[in-house]
């Protein structure tokens, strides 16, 4: 089996697919993904949290200010304190696009599934022989 290269998949793509199967037309589904995208960013710069169960969860979290080092000079940069947006995996996702061992909850459309690669065994050191038995004592005490 050989990989696939991953492809860009543009909104335009999506308002394509999301017309054609739900028999609305390419307008009225481009604004009405306009306007999800819209809400998500304007939740997230509020600082809301948006839970889309099983798909995933989209977070605005603080990161401190820090010092860094430019590789190229050493020289120490003071790095400012900025928000950033996390995405924690949903259930459907992780088992539909990620290595987990379950099988997928439903078949993702238009994603090849690929075998979880085989875990990597270190070699194991050898066993030392096992010290002999003392021979059995006749001796009463």
């Amino acid at each position: 089996m050989s990989a696939r290269e991953p492809q860009t998949i543009t909104k335009k793509e999506l308002v394509n697919r999301i017309a054609e199967s739900s028999k609305q037309t390419k307008v009225v589904v481009k604004e009405i993904v306009q306007q999800f995208l819209n809400e998500v960013v304007a939740e997230l710069a509020l600082g809301n949290r948006l839970e889309f169960r099983e798909f995933g969860v989209f977070e605005v979290k603080e990161r401190a200010a820090r010092t860094a080092q430019n590789p190229r000079t050493l020289e120490k940069v003071e790095v400012p304190a900025k928000r950033v947006v996390k995405f924690k995996v949903g259930r459907l996702m992780r088992q539909n696009v990620g290595d987990d061992d379950e099988e997928p909850a439903q078949p993702a459309p238009r994603v090849q599934s690929r075998p979880p690669p085989a875990p990597i065994k270190a070699p194991q050191p050898p066993q030392p022989p096992a010290p002999p038995k003392a021979p059995p004592s006749n001796s009463p005490f």
